[in-house]
């Protein structure tokens, strides 16, 4: 069986109670997971380990604010517990109850651009 990839995004947004409030060109995700080691008196290996909290960070890249957005007067920097939808062909993830962390921005005239934002999400889900 030949491993072709993974299947690639065809929306990345953001949103807001319910709105999209800017489109994404691209992301980066990664998953952290603390983790600890039961040991035992007497033995030399752990006997036990077990799994702690885990957190999600992701950088989006290239962030376009929608014009309703726009129109409601959207400051990113303001912006606390919203959400992150990846569409993919055969599935859906959103993070849940992200707030930034860091912001780098850029833009033209009259364009709403953020060049790079770097979130923390609570949750993770993926839905078909």
């Amino acid at each position: 069986m030949a491993i072709t990839g993974f299947p690639t995004s065809s929306d990345i947004y953001l949103e807001a109670e319910g709105r999209k409030i800017a489109v994404v060109q691209s992301y980066a995700a990664r998953a952290k997971r603390t983790a600890q080691t039961v040991e035992a008196f007497g033995e030399s290996e752990p006997v036990a380990a077990y799994e702690g909290a885990k957190s999600y960070e992701i950088v989006l890249t290239r962030l376009y604010a929608t014009d309703t957005a726009i129109a409601d007067g959207i400051d990113f920097y303001a912006l606390s517990d919203f959400s992150l939808v990846i569409v993919k062909p055969d599935r859906r993830i959103v993070y849940t109850g992200c707030c930034w962390s860091e912001i780098e921005e850029s833009g033209d005239i009259g364009e709403m651009v953020a060049e790079k934002i770097t979130l923390t999400a609570k949750k993770r889900m993926v839905t078909d």
